[in-house]
């Protein structure tokens, strides 16, 4: 990431957002002067039939929303694990740090939210990390979808297990063919 802005309870200005289609429906990416602000599924526009990534909006976009679109289409064809697209993201301290463990979980792999609760140094509060979880406004970038349960299990997502599931298989096929 090249900028990360962090902030508890600002008032954010929305510069601009657009929507795009993407195998797992069609995303609306919205962003600030600052960043990327939120990555949320849009169910009100239908997908495209080729499931192709297609800008849908005619709106003004800003750099920050070209970089994201351009990056979240690389991503869903498997070509980048990691994003650059500077983050507006507002939550309370303790998301914060749940979503800073989150971008530190390794592309293609995964974590359970005890871990992440032990790594921010908080080993009792596995299930407010699943709700911080919950609350992550930038989904893919900020990826909560590597977050499973203790046991392996497919645990709940805040976009749904169909998302989370193909977010995950996207992962792991882009990884065993590049090995």
């Amino acid at each position: 990431m090249d900028a990360i802005v962090w902030g508890v309870n600002h008032k954010t200005v929305v510069e601009g957002h657009r929507r795009i289609s993407t195998p797992v429906g069609v995303l609306k990416v919205t962003a600030t002067a600052k960043g990327i602000s939120s990555i949320l599924p849009d169910d009100d526009i239908p997908l495209t039939a080729d499931h192709q990534p297609a800008v849908l909006d005619r709106d003004k976009i800003s750099e920050y929303l070209k970089v994201a679109i351009k990056e979240l289409t690389d991503y869903f064809a498997g070509n980048l694990t990691a994003f650059s697209v500077a983050l507006d993201l507002q939550g309370t301290e303790f998301q914060q740090s749940v979503w800073q463990a989150l971008m530190q979980i390794t592309y293609g792999e995964t974590c359970s939210y005890v871990d992440i609760a032990r790594k921010i140094h908080r080993p009792n509060a596995s299930r407010a990390v699943g709700a911080a979880n919950g609350a992550n406004p930038v989904a893919i970038i900020v990826p909560c979808h590597r977050a499973i349960g203790k046991n392996g299990s497919m645990t709940g997502y805040a976009h749904g297990l169909n998302m989370k599931r193909w977010l995950l298989m996207l992962e792991k096929d882009a990884v065993s063919i590049k090995s």
